[in-house]
């Protein structure tokens, strides 16, 4: 199967597993830096692949949602989701590299 397939196929497993996650959580800011930070984590862990990192794990965070809810924020609370992102993001990517 050509690799292009592939992390497609994964993309749309991820994005439907974030649109579910984000729903149960009730959606906005904090759902999706919960996500985010949960898919840095398990790509710092488990370093997968083009399926799983690319894929599902690409498809499950998302900058873009990210970029959308800071623009649409107060600036002191974009600021502070900003550095919660970066912070958050490195971090459990970390955190999840060093639990391998």
């Amino acid at each position: 199967m050509p690799q292009f397939l592939v992390v497609g196929a994964g993309a749309a497993l991820g994005a439907v597993a974030r649109y579910l996650l984000s729903a149960a959580l009730g959606g906005g800011m904090l759902p999706l830096l919960v996500i985010n930070i949960l898919g840095s984590a398990l790509m710092g862990y488990f370093r997968p692949g083009p399926f799983w990192g690319t894929g599902v794990l690409g498809g499950f965070t998302s900058f873009a949602t990210f970029a959308f809810l800071t623009s649409e924020a107060h600036w002191t609370v974009a600021l502070a989701y900003v550095l919660a992102t970066i912070i958050g993001c490195v971090g459990g990517y970390l955190a999840g590299d060093k639990l391998r």
